[in-house]
């Protein structure tokens, strides 16, 4: 039996070390780490550096902080993928050892593993897959960075920041163009090959944690199909730390597109500029073409250069709101004096494409199969889309797949009528005609299947985070266990809408 097997298969379960880490109190461990989370990014806004280090340091080499650091990176849906080594750590006597083996002193990167991902235009997305080593390592120097990303962040950025979404961000874009005093302009960025490009000298000296253990990072290579190959610029892609180094990074480009017209409050809302940025993608609001094209752009370029970045000319524009623009997936466009957000098409296409190539794949599974195949797709698609004005979109698109499922059932029974197929495959179910529906089993039961219909999901407006929000700041908790706890609430009522 291989060193895997054992570890999946459970072996040593019963061992010292796995009633080590089954005996761990989870909920007095968060509790020490967010303790000194909040600690540290109390020594931030007080200027304190030297004692943020220092509670960094006390964070990094806590036993509370190696035990959630593994935690997270064996309970998340990579924990099943190896990296270099093949090794993961499946069993709880695996977990403790992992643990342990976190110390500073004797700390060795390996490489990456290269797999490729594709993407939405038919290319692939090259991701580095971390050994489970330097992933607990990575989630490790990721607790003690948060919190200073989080105090240092712009107001308005929202990609892979906790408590900030997508529906944040376009929120966001709304509120800054939907009064009839809002910009008319809008910079789309689009930066090229951002995570693969960042300045490792940038990064070195700008990013507040271990230098030694950054550069190992950095520096570690990768193997794809047996070779070896050096990273000469980037973050680690596909690791756990690589989103929170991009975003402490281009942090600060808020305050230079500001900065760019002057620096006084008067110049700023003359220029109605806004910044809203999510991850690598952003979108400046100006007052004119001008003020975009000739003041703010340049700033936008030497920023990024600073950084090792540069801005796509071909997908960097500026529009007017009357034409619209698209935003993580989203159309942001103004319609004479009314501002409406709804789903692009270059979604919908996506949507529909996908649901193509699912029924199309599945020309011989059963009806209920195929249900739960589709389900999860098209209400993901709808619950993302249901801060938006997307109810005709939603009745479209319900549209467009019932015909799509037409076709799949007269395909395989072509001898039979329409009124044969339609007795077979959609009933009515209330006061719904036509769902295309049958019957399952589920735990041993017999259930109703039905597939599910974006327009079923109610169009509800956004409660934005507030911009100075602060996960690590005493003074937002109660704010933000609220929003949590609504949150809580709209994913229970997802799960139940499976039928």
């Amino acid at each position: 039996m291989t060193t895997n097997d054992a570890q999946a298969s459970g072996v040593g379960a019963s061992s010292p070390d796995a009633r080590m880490w089954e005996q761990a109190d989870w909920p007095q461990i968060e509790a020490e780490v967010k303790r000194l989370q909040m600690r540290i990014a109390k020594a931030v806004r007080e200027g304190r550096w030297g004692k943020a280090k220092a509670l960094q340091r006390l964070l990094t080499r806590s036993h509370s902080g190696k035990m959630l650091a593994v935690k997270r990176v064996t309970e998340n849906r990579g924990k099943r993928t190896p990296g270099v080594d093949g090794k993961v750590w499946l069993t709880s006597a695996s977990r403790w050892k992992g643990m342990l083996s976190l110390r500073h002193h004797d700390y060795r990167t390996m490489p990456l593993r290269r797999v490729y991902i594709p993407k939405s235009n038919g290319k692939r997305r090259p991701l580095g897959i971390p050994c489970m080593r330097c992933r607990a390592m990575q989630a490790l120097w990721k607790l003690a960075l948060e919190p200073i990303a989080e105090t240092l962040a712009d107001p308005n950025s929202y990609g892979f920041r906790p408590e900030r979404s997508t529906a944040d961000a376009i929120e966001q874009c709304f509120n800054c163009l939907s009064h009839r005093t809002s910009a008319e302009w809008g910079l789309e960025g689009d930066i090229r090959g951002c995570f693969d490009n960042f300045s490792h000298a940038w990064l070195l000296e700008h990013i507040p944690m271990d230098k030694t253990i950054l550069r190992r990072w950095l520096e570690a290579g990768y193997v794809d199909e047996g070779t070896l190959f050096e990273s000469r610029a980037g973050t680690p892609q596909g690791g756990v730390i690589s989103p929170v180094l991009a975003n402490m990074a281009l942090d600060g480009l808020e305050a230079a597109v500001l900065a760019s017209t002057g620096g006084s409050e008067r110049a700023h809302r003359r220029a109605k500029l806004n910044v809203i940025r999510y991850a690598d993608d952003f979108v400046v609001t100006g007052a004119s073409k001008d003020v975009l094209e000739s003041v703010v752009l340049p700033a936008v370029r030497r920023f990024m250069a600073a950084r090792g970045l540069e801005l796509s000319e071909e997908k960097t524009r500026i529009t007017h709101i009357a034409e619209g623009f698209d935003f993580l997936g989203q159309t942001v466009r103004k319609y004479g004096r009314q501002c409406l957000t709804k789903p692009a098409k270059k979604s919908i296409k996506s949507l529909l494409d996908k649901v193509r190539e699912i029924i199309k794949g599945n020309a011989t599974a059963t009806q209920a199969a195929l249900i739960r195949l589709l389900n999860p797709v098209i209400r993901g698609w709808a619950v993302y889309h249901r801060h938006s004005a997307a109810k005709t979109t939603f009745n479209r698109v319900d549209d467009f797949i019932w015909h799509m499922l037409w076709r799949w059932a007269k395909r395989r029974h072509p001898a039979k009528g329409a009124r044969w197929i339609k007795k077979r495959y959609f009933r009515t179910i209330g006061n719904r005609n036509g769902d295309f529906a049958t019957k399952g089993s589920a735990d041993g039961k017999t259930v109703g299947l039905r597939l599910f219909r974006a327009m079923t999901v109610a169009i509800t407006r956004h409660i934005k985070v507030p911009a100075s929000a602060n996960p690590f700041d005493p003074a937002w908790t109660q704010n933000l266990d609220r929003r949590r706890a609504t949150k809580r609430s709209v994913k229970l009522f997802g799960a139940s809408l499976w039928c």
